[in-house]
């Protein structure tokens, strides 16, 4: 008997409902809906339009259920984004985007609190203005009133889980996340609430990586004509549910989840908290049966959406292609940015911020469309050797090939860039491969597949991965030389 499982992938740009059937031997996906996943913003606060996605969540279960039903429910998205309910269930008031601008400066003022030092000491999370410990501080100084009439906290993948269930859960991965969990205890930090006047009794219990937290309501059963589904807490940071499915046979592995943003690291059996890492500023995320994501933050394809964005505002609506073969039409090797330079991350004109960064640098400045994506495409691998070369450093371990999965893995010339950046060989594939670690993983809770060893057996066996071999290059080497002088590091 086939088991057909049901994951919901919500991206940058998009969400999907993705039918996952497992024969015993291979793992098939099948997208039954898309959707777009549009911040909305009003008044000059950026919000999630949770109430429009909850409803592409319901055409997805029926166009899933005329496709031939599902055993199970898993969510996933990217993490510390959360809603805030009433005693009552209902929301306060639309879940707040990451990109919004509250939380500038979040991080200066929670050092009055409490030292950067002591945070990481506890939590192992790189610091990020948009992690929720800071959208929390950032609601208690400035919008207390929001957090007095708040009665619960579930993030984004719980919330929608709660929307589906009733049941009010937080799972692992996502909650570490926050900046507010204890890796060592892999529970809620009394520490950190109780020192930034944060109330713990807005967070719910943390449920492990692949519970079976509740079913489908007989609300939503009656109104959709469906049987009651489990719902399961999958890795809902969707970075997890891609380290999930990393079709590797070997314990040690670097990776690179390449999408918005590209998540580099590796995965180790316990934290490493170190005065390294904390120069580095490396996070350690939980994953599935409390394992660590040891991995940096790198703003990635971004880069080129909000620049295509520009030039379309601009009336020139270019194609990636198009704009990977305009790059490739320019000298190499020219001028660079720090792709997490805090002047490219939010939404705006960046292609104007990348000519502006090169020339307060001193460098050439590029001018055409196609010297700005060469400069953004060379600046992403030169970071990522910057990182290749931290992480190894802080484990100790060297690493003879990068993964890169997600839907980065279609930009060709990133991975070649990446390969020739870091002198390893780079294995593109799955291009799906947070849904398949969103299926994988209900599939292990079900029983279906057995461990995560053979979860990603399964999937490296059913990818055609493409490589991209090491390339040694005197010239790369010169412009990593030239690149960390540029970027301070």
């Amino acid at each position: 008997m086939k088991k057909r499982v049901l994951a919901f992938d919500f991206g940058a740009s998009s969400g999907r409902a993705i039918i996952g059937e497992f024969d015993g031997e291979k793992i098939e996906l099948r997208e039954v809906h898309r959707f777009s996943n549009d911040p909305v913003k009003i008044n000059g606060t950026i919000y999630w339009d949770v109430q429009r996605l909850f409803y592409e969540i319901k055409q997805g279960i029926l166009k899933a259920k005329e496709d031939g039903g599902f055993d199970s429910i898993g969510i996933d998205t990217w993490g510390v984004d959360f809603g805030l309910l009433r005693k009552d269930g209902t929301l306060v008031e639309n879940p707040v985007h990451y990109r919004d601008a509250r939380n500038d400066g979040m991080i200066e003022k929670a050092e009055k609190y409490m030292s950067r030092e002591r945070m990481y000491d506890i939590t192992g999370i790189q610091f990020m203005d948009f992690n929720t410990v800071f959208q929390l501080l950032s609601l208690k100084e400035n919008r207390p009133y929001i957090l007095e009439e708040a009665d619960t906290l579930l993030f984004m993948p719980d919330l929608l889980n709660y929307m589906l269930s009733g049941v009010k859960s937080t799972e692992y991965s996502i909650a570490t996340t926050s900046q507010m969990v204890d890796l060592k205890t892999h529970d809620w930090s009394d520490e950190i609430l109780d020192t930034l006047g944060l109330k713990k009794d807005l967070l719910t219990p943390i449920a492990p990586t692949g519970a079976v937290i509740g079913k489908l309501s007989p609300e939503i059963c009656e109104e959709l004509g469906v049987p009651a589904a489990d719902i399961i807490s999958v890795a809902a940071h969707d970075t997890q549910s891609a380290i999930t499915a990393t079709p590797c046979e070997f314990e040690d592995f670097a990776f690179i989840s390449c999408g918005t943003w590209s998540l580099f690291g590796t995965e180790v059996k316990d934290p490493i908290i170190n005065e390294k890492s904390k120069a580095l500023n490396v996070t350690n995320e939980g994953g599935y049966n409390y394992t660590t994501a040891f991995l940096k933050n790198i703003c990635g394809l971004w880069l080129i959406q909000e620049s295509r964005r520009q030039w379309i505002r601009e009336g020139k609506e270019y194609s990636y292609a198009e704009l990977e073969k305009l790059a490739l039409e320019c000298e190499p090797l020219k001028c660079f940015i720090d792709p997490d330079a805090p002047e490219f991350g939010s939404m705006g004109n960046l292609p104007e911020r990348v000519r502006e960064y090169c020339k307060k640098t001193g460098q050439y400045v590029p001018e055409t469309v196609g010297e700005i994506m060469r400069c953004i495409y060379e600046s992403l691998a030169l970071k990522y050797r910057l990182t290749f070369d931290g992480i190894m450093d802080c484990t100790g371990k060297s690493y003879d090939r990068i993964h890169v999965m997600g839907g980065g893995t279609k930009d060709k010339l990133l991975l070649k860039m990446t390969a020739q950046s870091c002198n390893v060989d780079v294995y593109g594939g799955p291009i799906e491969a947070t849904a398949l670690g969103n299926v994988a993983i209900q599939l292990m809770s079900c029983g279906a597949i057995d461990s995560i060893s053979s979860a990603r057996k399964i999937i490296a066996q059913g990818e055609n991965l493409k490589l991209y071999e090491a390339e040694f290059s005197p010239e790369w080497e010169d412009a990593y030389k030239r690149f960390v002088k540029i970027i301070g590091e």
